[in-house]
C-alpha cells in the first residue's frame, strides 16, 4: 500500500480495520473549521501518558482528527523507595532542605527532626501505598494490601516504582485428596455434569475417525486390526489447520508426504461425495471511497461512480478438477489450490492409537455408574412471565414465555443463583447480573487512570481507533482520544465523531499491562465455575494444557464514545455479529457527553440530507431490480405503532443491547439479505456483498429496521439497557449488536460452557464454508480439541475418586 508515503500536513490517511484493500483518504482543511478556537495554555486539567517532550504552547482548535494538543512533561514524583521496592531511611531519601529543616508538608508550624521522624515516615508510607497508586488507578485496600513496587524508567534521572502489582490469577490444580468434603463433592459433580454434555460429541468424533479407518483399510486391502497408521509430527505450541477449510485438526487427518498439504476428515468426506465446500470463493472487497462529502449525504466523486459501474464481478470461484479416486483415496490437490498434485494423501493420527475410543469407553462407564440429577431446565422458573426483582422485561413477543430475562444482583446469586442461571442458560437466554463494581477496592476504571497505568508499563503515545462513520481505522494520539471520551469530538460540519478502541490494550493478555485491573475484574465476575479463565470447573476452555497455543479468551477492554440519540449513521455501535463462544460483558465506566444547541441543529440538518440520499439510492436500486425493492416514505414510518417492539426507557444506562434468539437466526438472515442495500458499511457505501449476514459484521439494525423485522417476519430481539456495573452473559449462537448511549468502557471475557458446545460446533461449521479470506474464516476456538481434553480431565478426576470399577 501507499501508506508509507509522507502526506501533507492537512491530509489524513486512514487504513480500514477490515482489510488492507480499504484506505480512508480525505482532506481536512484547517481553514474550513467554523468552531471556536480554544486557548489551552492555561488549562490546569492537562494530563499526559508517559513522558513526552515539552512543546511550545499555542492556540489550537478543539475538534478534528489532526488537532495537535499542547503537551507538557509529567512531573516526576519524589522517590521514597529504592529499586528493591523498600522504603529507605529518612536520611537517604529526603532532600537537603528536608534534612535541615525537617518540616513536613501539610503539618502546621515547624517540627524538629527528632520529633517528626515518625510522622514523616507515616506520611511517606501513605503516599507510597495509597496516594501514588491512586494516581495510576491501582489502589488497594489500604496500608496492608501488600502492593509490590518494582522498577520503572522515567525520562530524566529519577526512578519511580512500577505502577502495577504483577498479580495474576494462576491455574490451581485440584487435589481431591486434600480437598474438604464440600469442595470434593463440587468438583465431582462438575466433572459428571461436563461428561453428560460432552460425551455425545466425543462419540461423534470417534465415529468419524473409525469410518475413515475403515476406508483406509479398504484402500490398503487390510483388515481393520492389521491397519497401522503413521503418527503425525507436530509441536504443542502450534495450531494444525486444514489447508482447505481452515478448521482445526484434532487427531486423524490426511497429509501429503511431498508438500505437507493437510486435509481434515470433513473435507475428505465432501470430496468423496463431490460436494467440496469452504474453498469455493474469495472475497474481493468493493467499498470505493466516494469522498468525505458522500458520507454526510452529498454526491459521490465522479471517479468513484465510474469505478462502481465498471466493476461487475464481486468475487470469483476457484475451479479445479480435484476429485477423489474411485477407491476412496484422496490425491494431493493441484498447485492452484495449494497442493502439489503429485501424490496421494496419507492418513495420519496425532493422539496415540485408539486414544479416543478408549476415552469414550471410560467416559461411558463413569456416566452410567453415577446418578445425575435432572437438568435445571426442567425446574419451575418464576421470572419468565412477570416482572420481579430478579427479572427484566426485554421483549414484547405475543404468546412467548421468554420476554423477561433473569436479572439478579450479585448478592442474590449466592443462594440458588447457579441453578437458576443454568435453568436459563440451557434455554439459550441471556442473563444480566447487577452490582459488580466494588467501590471499596479503590481500583479506578476511568480510562484516564487506565491510560496512565498502561503508558507507564508499556509506553507509546499513538493508538489506532475505529472511526464508526467510515468503519475504518484512524491513528490518533492517546491523549486526543481520551479527551474526546470526556468532551466529545466532531467533524468540521459538527456531526459527532464516534471513535472506539477494540481489544485495547492490544495484547494477548489483558493482565500483562493492567494486572491489577485484570485480577480485580476476574475476581468480581459471578458464576466463577463458568467465568474463571484459570480454574473454572465448568469452563471447557480451561481443560487445554498450559503449553498449548490457544485463543486469547480475555479479558479484553472496549472503550468507545457514545450518544443518547440514535444518529442513524456513524453511531458508536458494535455491529450485528455472533461470538464464537459464550461471553460476559461488563460496563465498568461511562461518561455522558452532551451536544450544544448549535451542534443539535447541525445534526438535524444533516439527518435530512442522509434521508434524501437514502431515498435516492433506494429508488435507483428499485429501478435496477425491476421495482422489487420497497421504497418507504415518512408517512409509512409514522403510521407504524410505537408499541410494536420493546423500547427500554433510557435512564442512566451506558449502552443498549439487542440479542436475538437462536431459533430466529434463519428469518433474521433472510431479512438482512432482502434489505442489504439499505445498510451502509465502509466509507458509507451501501452493502452489496453478503456472504453470511451474521458473520460478515456489516449490519446494524436501527429502531426502524427492528420494526420492519417484526412486521415482516414476526421476530423481535431481547432489547435492554446496560447500566454501570452490570454484566451481560451472551450465549454462543445468539447474534447481538450494541449501541453506546454514553462514552463507555466495557471489559469482556470469553468462556466455553458445556451446555453450549453444540452451538460452538455449529458456528465452526458456519465458518468453514465462508470464503477463503473472510474475516471469520479461521477456526480459532478449536472447540473439538477442547472437547477431547475436557473429557480426559473429567475422566481422570472421577477415576481419582476410587470409582466402583477398575481396568
Amino acid at each position: 500500500m501507499a501508506m508509507e508515503k509522507q502526506q501533507p500536513k492537512t491530509r489524513r490517511r486512514v487504513s480500514s480495520h477490515r482489510s488492507e484493500d480499504f484506505v480512508f483518504d480525505y482532506y481536512r482543511d484547517d481553514q474550513s473549521w467554523d468552531s471556536d478556537e480554544i486557548d489551552r495554555s492555561s488549562d490546569d486539567e492537562e494530563w499526559t501518558c508517559g513522558s513526552e517532550k515539552k512543546r511550545p504552547r499555542k492556540k489550537i482548535k478543539k475538534i478534528g482528527l489532526d488537532c495537535d494538543f499542547v503537551r507538557k512533561r509529567q512531573r516526576t514524583p519524589r522517590r521514597p523507595y529504592g529499586i528493591d521496592g523498600k522504603v529507605k531511611s529518612i536520611s537517604s531519601w529526603t532532600s537537603k532542605r528536608d534534612s535541615e529543616d525537617a518540616v513536613c508538608r501539610g503539618m502546621s508550624g515547624g517540627v524538629k527532626k527528632q520529633e517528626s521522624r515518625t510522622e514523616v515516615g507515616m506520611i511517606r508510607e501513605f503516599y507510597r501505598r495509597i496516594r501514588l497508586p491512586q494516581r495510576f488507578g491501582i489502589v488497594g485496600n489500604g496500608v496492608g494490601d501488600g502492593l509490590k513496587m518494582g522498577e520503572r524508567e522515567i525520562k530524566g534521572s529519577a526512578t519511580a516504582p512500577s505502577t502495577m502489582e504483577r498479580t495474576r490469577v494462576e491455574p490451581r490444580a485440584i487435589d481431591l485428596n486434600s480437598c474438604g468434603e464440600t469442595e470434593k463433592a463440587e468438583v465431582l459433580t462438575s466433572a459428571r455434569y461436563v461428561l453428560s454434555f460432552l460425551l455425545p460429541f466425543l462419540k461423534q468424533l470417534n465415529q468419524e475417525q473409525e469410518k475413515e479407518m475403515e476406508i483406509e483399510a479398504d484402500i490398503q486391502g487390510l483388515s481393520l486390526p492389521e491397519l497401522r497408521l503413521q503418527e503425525a509430527v507436530f509441536r504443542k505450541d502450534e495450531r494444525v489447520f486444514c489447508n482447505n477449510c481452515k478448521t482445526s485438526i484434532v487427531d486423524f487427518h490426511r497429509v501429503c508426504s511431498n508438500c505437507a498439504y493437510e486435509l481434515c476428515l470433513r473435507c475428505c468426506q465432501e470430496l468423496r461425495s463431490d460436494d467440496l465446500r469452504g474453498c469455493c470463493q474469495t472475497v474481493i472487497p468493493h467499498y470505493p471511497f466516494r469522498g468525505a462529502t458522500y458520507m454526510h449525504g452529498g454526491d459521490p466523486l465522479p471517479e468513484a461512480s465510474q469505478e462502481n459501474e465498471s466493476t461487475m464481478a464481486r468475487y470469483h470461484t476457484h475451479t479445479s478438477k480435484w476429485k477423489a479416486n474411485p477407491n476412496g483415496s484422496i490425491p494431493c490437490p493441484p498447485t492452484a489450490v495449494g497442493g502439489c498434485g503429485t501424490s496421494v494423501l496419507e492418513l495420519r493420527h496425532m493422539f496415540p492409537r485408539n486414544y479416543l475410543s478408549t476415552l469414550e469407553t471410560k467416559a461411558k462407564k463413569l456416566v452410567s455408574s453415577s446418578s445425575h440429577p435432572d437438568p435445571p431446565m426442567r425446574l419451575k422458573c418464576t421470572c419468565s412471565s412477570s416482572t420481579t426483582e430478579t427479572s427484566r422485561k426485554a421483549a414484547s413477543r405475543i404468546g412467548s414465555s421468554d420476554n423477561y430475562l433473569y436479572c439478579p444482583s450479585l448478592g442474590e446469586i449466592e443462594q440458588d443463583g447457579m441453578v437458576h442461571f443454568q435453568n436459563h442458560w440451557l434455554k439459550g437466554e441471556p442473563v444480566i447480573v447487577t452490582g459488580l463494581i466494588n467501590e471499596r477496592s479503590g481500583l479506578s476504571w476511568e480510562p484516564r487512570a487506565m491510560c496512565h497505568a498502561l503508558c507507564n508499563n508499556k509506553g507509546g503515545s499513538k493508538i489506532k481507533a475505529i472511526d464508526c462513520l467510515a468503519c475504518c481505522e484512524v491513528e490518533i494520539s492517546t491523549r486526543q482520544f481520551f479527551e474526546g471520551y470526556r468532551e466529545g469530538r466532531m467533524y468540521p460540519n459538527l456531526w459527532p465523531e464516534m471513535l472506539k478502541l477494540k481489544d485495547w490494550p492490544t495484547s494477548n493478555h489483558f493482565e500483562e499491562f493492567l494486572p491489577r485491573h485484570g485480577a480485580e475484574f476476574i475476581k468480581s465476575l459471578p458464576f466463577q465455575e463458568y467465568t474463571n479463565p484459570r480454574n473454572g470447573l465448568l469452563n471447557i476452555a480451561v481443560a487445554l494444557p498450559s503449553d498449548m497455543l490457544k485463543l486469547d479468551m480475555g479479558p479484553k477492554s472496549y472503550i468507545a464514545y457514545g450518544a443518547t440519540e440514535e444518529l442513524g449513521r456513524g453511531d458508536s455501535v458494535t455491529k450485528l455479529h455472533c461470538d464464537v463462544s459464550d461471553a460476559v460483558n461488563v460496563l465498568m465506566h461511562s461518561a455522558e457527553v452532551k451536544f450544544s444547541e448549535k451542534q443539535i441543529l447541525a445534526i438535524e440538518k444533516l439527518k435530512k440530507q442522509h434521508k434524501k440520499q437514502n431515498d435516492k439510492e433506494q429508488l435507483q436500486n428499485s429501478q435496477c431490480n425491476g421495482g422489487h425493492t420497497e421504497v418507504r416514505n415518512e408517512a409509512q414510518s409514522k403510521n407504524r405503532k410505537q408499541e410494536d417492539i420493546h423500547l427500554p426507557s433510557i435512564t442512566q444506562g451506558g449502552a443498549i443491547w439487542d440479542i436475538f434468539r437462536r431459533q430466529d437466526v434463519p428469518k433474521l438472515q433472510s431479512f438482512l439479505r432482502r434489505h442489504s442495500k439499505e445498510f451502509r458499511h465502509i466509507y458509507g457505501s451501501p452493502v452489496d456483498q453478503v456472504f453470511n449476514p451474521i458473520h460478515d459484521e456489516t449490519f446494524y439494525l436501527t429502531i426502524e429496521h427492528k420494526r420492519m423485522l417484526k412486521e415482516e417476519y414476526g421476530i423481535e430481539a431481547w432489547t435492554f439497557e446496560q447500566a454501570l456495573g452490570e454484566a451481560v452473559f451472551i450465549p454462543a449462537g445468539c447474534p447481538h449488536q450494541v449501541r453506546n448511549l454514553k462514552s463507555c468502557t466495557k471489559v469482556a471475557l470469553d468462556f466455553v460452557s458445556p451446555e453450549n458446545v453444540g452451538e460452538c460446533l455449529r458456528l465452526t461449521e458456519d465458518f468453514r464454508v465462508l470464503p477463503v479470506n473472510h474475516r471469520a474464516k479461521e477456526d480459532k476456538l478449536e472447540v473439538k480439541k477442547m472437547i477431547v481434553y475436557a473429557v480426559d480431565k473429567a475422566v481422570k478426576t472421577l477415576m481419582d475418586c476410587n470409582p466402583p470399577w477398575k481396568e
